[in-house]
């Protein structure tokens, strides 16, 4: 059987090779064929290594007339006409624009590419005049009209998060380059912009208004990614040829790739979609992975996180507007948008009355991926020792070895790189909100009961640990609301042995200087 098999494509971008090398490819065609049927201008937003890069070189082969490449796929049947149109494509994902000057010359390599094909008028001197030209010539020199195909266009504006003049002059520089598409309406049939995030505001897209946003629409949540569907009808034998060699059940293999990579919602009420670089790799190697991890995560989160020292607590559960979600802006302060677009938060709930949307992990890949991405900015553990300590930590709290998780957990606090911290009070929370994240264990940061909310709480299968902690306090006060509020009410039928701690962390020496513990 194995034998049978298409290879799976990972990391082809380039339709083209990938159907002419024989590689597997999910048919989106005719969601592709409905864009290009019912509209004209468009602007989709995904997360890295999500099929953004393959449906535009997708509609490049449309557009160029390919037809022998769609054989057998649903838009063969869909297209009657296959006219070929010029079409200009600019990448903007290959660089590292660190400076103006990269953003210039990867946009002037383009229109000489380009220039050459249809000539250049030496009068045109900006990014934006000769853009102008080139579609116009394009569109006389052959007489169909020009599609227009940008991958990544926001690339330059994400490196520059956090220095804000760089980010302006990039601003100024894409939102004249991009004003051909408005300036030049009579000679476009069609454009096509795609990113991680949309800036709004008094960003690129400010004038750009005849843009159709469908990164939130329900008509197109399934163009990029696979569905449950999908997964089941395309992929049936590789996930049999994993749950083999991982001594799986079919059923339980289907379980575990839900659980790790599975829940993206880009709309609410559709179904959830599967992250497609994460699942085609666990499909080649057998082996459940935290794959889209792997090909780094970008610094600008971090530096958002760091720029409004943002209380991570706040990542699940808050309740925001799709205008939230849509769009970002540079000099907000709040970085959930950016977070939500880049695929490390997705909708989770949507509530009808009030328009507003929840937002939680998509799923375990994630969710423990981008905890461990940020334990090193938080605590005083370096990278490549953060997996050993969350192990140490969970074995300790399994154990009921109070004194030495509690020890570690002070351990986590020293030497912390504070820059990344104003408020310290906050930063504690943090670290405690990434903990519970990691553990592996039934935790629970600030949960809520009928008496008050509890700072944290963790559960093993033989203990229950009740913690409530105090800023600038006294240990004796934290247990003391412990008792008063009945915090381990909820536990006691549990069969478990209950242990409460009330700390106080410190400000001054920015760590948990005492505390006390007491088991029922």
């Amino acid at each position: 059987m194995e034998q049978t098999l298409k290879n799976l494509p990972i990391g082809i971008q380039d339709f083209e090779s990938l159907i002419n090398d024989g590689y597997l490819y999910v048919d989106k065609t005719a969601l592709m064929h409905r864009l290009v049927s019912t509209g004209r201008y468009y602007f989709l937003s995904r997360p890295r290594r999500f099929g953004k890069s393959l449906l535009i070189s997708t509609l490049k082969a449309y557009f160029l007339g390919k037809k022998d490449l769609f054989e057998g796929l649903a838009v063969e049947q869909l297209e009657q006409k296959w006219t070929v149109h010029p079409v200009l494509h600019l990448d903007l994902n290959t660089d590292n624009y660190d400076s103006k000057a990269a953003l210039d010359n990867r946009i002037a390599l383009s229109l000489g590419n380009w220039e050459k094909l249809y000539g250049r008028n030496e009068l045109e001197k900006s990014f934006g005049a000769r853009f102008e030209g080139v579609i116009q010539r394009a569109y006389e020199k052959t007489g169909e009209r020009v599609v227009i195909l940008v991958d990544e266009y926001d690339k330059p504006l994400l490196q520059a998060i956090g220095d804000d003049k760089l980010q302006d002059t990039f601003r100024t520089t894409l939102k004249s380059f991009y004003g051909a598409l408005k300036s030049k309406d009579g000679c476009i049939k069609f454009a096509m912009l795609t990113g991680v995030t949309k800036f709004g505001k008094v960003s690129v897209f400010s004038d750009l208004n005849n843009l159709n946003d469908i990164s939130l629409d329900n008509d197109y949540y399934n163009i990029c990614g696979i569905t449950e569907d999908e997964l089941k009808d395309v992929f049936e034998p590789y996930v049999n040829r994993l749950a083999e060699t991982r001594k799986m059940t079919q059923s339980e293999a289907y379980s575990e790739l839900k659980r790790n990579y599975d829940g993206y919602h880009f709309t609410e009420e559709t179904p959830g979609i599967y992250n497609p670089f994460s699942l085609l790799n666990a499909l080649h190697k057998r082996s459940f992975g935290s794959y889209w991890f792997e090909t780094g995560t970008p610094s600008y989160l971090v530096e958002l996180l760091k720029r409004h020292d943002f209380k991570l607590g706040e990542l699940k559960g808050d309740e925001v507007t799709s205008n939230v979600l849509s769009a970002i802006d540079a000099s907000s302060t709040n970085p959930i948008p950016v977070i939500f677009q880049s695929g490390y938060l997705t909708i989770s709930g949507y509530d009808e009355e009030f328009k507003l949307y929840s937002l939680d992990f998509p799923n375990e890949e994630v969710r423990e991926g981008f905890m461990l991405y940020l334990m090193p900015y938080y605590t005083s553990v370096s990278e490549n020792k953060t997996g050993f300590q969350i192990r140490s930590f969970v074995r300790e709290v399994k154990s009921g070895d109070v004194t030495a998780f509690m020890t570690r957990l002070e351990s986590f606090f020293a030497n912390v790189p504070y820059d990344l911290i104003k408020d310290t009070e906050n930063h504690y929370q943090n670290v405690l909100f990434i903990l519970c994240n990691l553990c592996g264990l039934y935790t629970k940061a600030e949960l809520h009961t009928s008496n008050g909310r509890v700072d944290m709480t963790i559960e093993t299968p033989d203990y229950v640990y009740i913690f409530e902690f105090k800023y600038n306090g006294t240990a004796e006060e934290a247990m003391a609301q412990i008792k008063e509020k009945n915090y381990a009410q909820p536990f006691l039928a549990s069969g478990k042995k209950v242990a409460l701690i009330g700390a106080n962390f410190s400000g001054e020496k920015r760590n948990i200087d005492e505390y006390l513990s007491e088991w029922l």
